[in-house]
């Protein structure tokens, strides 16, 4: 499915009134996972600003010890201090790179804020190398855009 197709899909879940914001998260995951082949795990952390760390939310993928992560540390810490998205082509070639598991080749990282804030991330990991565009970038951002909706209401 293209990512033109996953648009409409995306923004149905963020506008369901059944659905909890936790759930409409969890199926946003599932639908990226489910849709685009190289997605091999998509979740979000979200940053508790007085403790400097990341918490993980909803995700689908294999299970990760890393539930907390500080500012800073990893991918995932870093982009919470930059708040830029971060695309590692090659994660075997990252210095500050929390290894989750050796099939993880490649991850993606885009913050997500509310109200010009940085309140967290989805992070996608990939078993491939180097498979992430520009597009990818465009399209994530789209998804958090519409995500910081919930956030707002």
């Amino acid at each position: 499915m293209t990512f033109q197709e996953l648009q409409p899909k995306v923004t149905e879940i963020t506008t369901n009134t059944i659905l909890s914001r936790d759930e409409k998260l969890l199926t946003i995951c599932q639908l990226l996972s489910g849709s685009i082949e190289y997605y091999n795990w998509v979740g979000f952390y979200f940053a508790n600003q007085e403790t400097k760390t990341l918490h993980l939310g909803p995700y689908v993928g294999a299970e990760t010890d890393h539930t907390v992560i500080p500012f800073g540390k990893g991918i995932c810490g870093q982009v919470a201090v930059s708040n830029e998205n971060f695309v590692v082509p090659d994660v075997s070639a990252q210095d500050n790179y929390i290894a989750c598991s050796f099939t993880v080749k490649s991850e993606i990282v885009v913050p997500l804020f509310v109200n010009g804030e940085n309140i967290g991330q989805i992070d996608i990991d990939s078993h491939v190398i180097d498979p992430f565009t520009e597009a990818d970038e465009k399209f994530l951002e789209f998804v958090n855009q519409e995500i910081a909706k919930l956030f707002t209401v």
